[in-house]
C-alpha cells in the first residue's frame, strides 16, 4: 500500500512496533514513520500533520487502532478497514464520524471476488504485471515449506514478520 499511495502522490505515514520495521519502510517509499510501541499514534500523526489531520487511512490492525484512527482523520477524511491483525474488536459508533463528516469503508477481498470478479481479477492482474516490471515490489521475509505451515504461523503471530511469508510445497 505504501507503494501505491506514494505513485498516486501521497505523503506517506505508517506505524509499525519498531524503529528498524520503519526503517525498512522507506525504502519503499515512506515518509514519515510512527512507532506505536514508543509513541502515541494520534498525537504524533497530528504533529507530522501540523494539526491538519489525515485525508485518508488504511487500518489492517482494528481494536483501538480503528477508535484511534477515527481520531486522526481530517474533515471529509476517510478511513478504509482491511483486517483484524489486532483479534479485538472496535467501538467506533456512527457518532464518531458525523462531527467531521468522515467515512468508513470496510475492504474483503474475498467479498469483491464474489460480487466483482472481472473488475477484481484485471485489478490484480494488472498488480501482477506492476510487480513483473519492477514497479511495484513484493518482499518475501520467509519461506517455509507446507509441512512447516504451523511454524510459519507461529512465525506471523510473533510478529517478527516483515513483508509475506511463503508456504511452498
Amino acid at each position: 500500500m505504501i507503494q501505491l499511495a506514494k505513485q498516486a502522490g501521497a505523503t506517506v505515514i505508517s506505524t509499525a512496533s519498531s524503529d528498524e520495521k520503519l526503517e525498512r519502510l522507506t525504502e519503499l517509499g515512506l515518509d514519515h514513520g510512527i512507532n506505536y510501541a514508543t509513541e502515541n499514534f494520534v498525537e504524533r500523526a497530528r504533529e507530522l500533520t501540523d494539526g491538519a489531520a489525515l485525508t485518508f487511512v488504511l487500518d489492517s490492525v482494528g481494536g483501538q487502532t480503528l477508535v484511534d484512527s477515527v481520531r486522526v482523520l481530517a474533515y471529509r477524511g476517510t478511513l478504509v478497514s482491511v483486517g483484524l491483525a489486532a483479534r479485538a474488536g472496535s467501538n467506533v459508533a456512527a457518532t464518531d464520524l458525523w462531527e467531521k463528516n468522515n467515512a468508513l469503508c470496510g475492504v474483503f477481498l474475498g467479498g469483491a471476488l464474489l460480487s466483482e470478479y472481472s473488475r477484481v481479477h484485471a485489478m490484480i492482474a494488472d498488480l501482477i504485471e506492476r510487480v513483473g516490471t519492477g514497479e511495484l515490489r513484493v518482499v518475501i521475509d520467509r519461506t517455509f515449506p507446507l509441512a512447516k505451515a504451523a511454524h510459519a504461523h507461529a512465525y506471523i503471530e510473533s510478529r517478527q514478520a516483515f513483508g509475506r511469508v511463503v508456504l511452498t510445497p
